[in-house]
């Protein structure tokens, strides 16, 4: 018996294999990964990981121990050239591996600067690996000049995290404010005031248009004019699913890896879970990066791969961590034409409508309105704008109403 192979030991990759032993599931199952550490946790590479206040095992998902506990084969720094659909297995190097069912949590890889604007400069990094920060960390000593492209939520964490090292941080974005395809500008106002108090250049609106340097990059010329020196650069542009085994065998791919409800792929007894999927919501489809999903909707495609017919619903949430500021977001707020604050003495949070229609909350250091939307989310429940903007207003009275 072949049984089930995962491709991609990441989040989503390890909690689909330990969903299937949780369920009962007897037969071989088999998680590759092309990284060489054991499946383990990515939002805290850019915060305390990188910071120097968490050893690299605390980043594990589980002590490596469990796998073989578990009864879950842990094929480690071995990428996966090719998928044989027709005969149903995959080649890592010059070995075949045979499945019965396979799992693609292959999850996304770095959006990178332009050939063009970088010329493969040494010193320029991005965050989204365990060997990403490792390279990073040396450079973070005090006085150092960093250059952060992006104004997304990856950016901005790096950026607080120099900031807070010591470092002296410019960082850019190409639109005209960070945030800008993701929050409010009321969320947004927030976060920019709170990065310039730590002493962060934000420039908006301006992008790099060269790095220079000889061999290293060394500085940089912007699209505005204005140039800066520097010491290294992080690009936090964002992420793209990474769909390259799935395109070359002809599994349909669009903007992720294109899959049912249920977690299945064009390709039979072929599935996908996790960042570089493409699923069923709300009459459309959604591609999420968060934790939460990864674990979530890997979990569902587990139960589905044992025979279950179990849709997949999510109630999307993200967070995100800079200096004493916690972000938490409940729902997406696409397609919103109405944005209504509540202000405590706390914190704050921002309430997204469309029209009537209650979509999506903002918490800023304002945990109760964070959960109290999340529940109203999950119950499917309406509240009106005005009942949230007002500060006398009971929110958990809403969840009774």
């Amino acid at each position: 018996m072949c049984g089930i192979l995962i491709i991609g030991a990441g989040q989503a990759g390890a909690s689909l294999a330990q969903k299937l032993r949780a369920e009962g599931y007897g037969g071989e199952v088999t998680l590759v990964g092309d990284e060489p550490e054991p499946p383990y946790e990515r939002p805290p590479l850019s915060k305390a990981y990188l910071l120097g206040e968490m050893e690299k095992e605390r980043l594990y998902l589980r002590p490596p121990s469990i796998y073989d506990d578990k009864d879950i084969k842990l094929r480690l720094g071995t990428p996966v050239d090719t998928i044989d659909v027709r005969k149903k297995s995959v080649m890592i190097g010059a070995e075949s591996l045979s499945y019965d069912q396979l799992a693609l949590a292959v999850g996304s890889r770095p959006n990178r600067l332009p050939y063009a604007m970088s010329r493969d400069l040494a010193g320029i990094h991005t965050v989204r690996t365990l060997a990403d920060i490792d390279r990073i960390r040396p450079r973070c000593r005090q006085g150092a000049q960093a250059l952060v492209v992006g104004g997304g939520y990856i950016g901005l964490e790096a950026a607080a995290v120099a900031a807070k090292l010591g470092l002296k941080v410019t960082l850019v974005e190409l639109t005209q404010r960070i945030l800008s395809r993701v929050a409010a500008s009321e969320t947004a106002d927030v976060i920019r005031a709170e990065h310039q108090a730590h002493g962060v250049d934000i420039r908006e609106g301006v992008g790099v248009e060269c790095l220079t340097g000889d061999g290293r990059v060394s500085g940089a010329k912007l699209t505005d004019g204005s140039t800066i020196d520097l010491d290294f650069v992080i690009v936090g542009t964002g992420i793209r699913p990474d769909t390259r085994l799935a395109e070359a065998v002809g599994i349909d791919c669009d903007n992720g890896i294109l899959v049912d409800e249920f977690g299945r792929t064009s390709a039979k007894d072929i599935w996908a879970a996790g960042d570089c999927t493409c699923f069923p919501y709300n009459g459309n489809r959604l591609r999420l990066e968060s934790v939460q999903n990864a674990i979530d909707q890997a979990e569902a495609v587990a139960v589905n791969m044992l025979g279950a017919q179990s849709p997949y619903v999510p109630v999307p949430w993200f967070w995100s961590d800079q200096y004493d500021l916690k972000l938490q977001i409940a729902g997406l707020s696409t397609g919103n034409d109405k944005v209504v604050s509540r202000i405590s003495e706390k914190g704050r949070s921002h309430w997204y409508f469309k029209g009537e229609r209650f979509l999506a909350v903002d918490a800023i250091n304002a945990p109760r309105d964070y959960m109290v939307g999340k529940r109203l989310l999950e119950m499917a429940k309406n509240v009106e704008p005005a009942q949230v903007q007002d500060p006398d207003t009971d929110l958990k009275a809403l969840l009774r109403a």
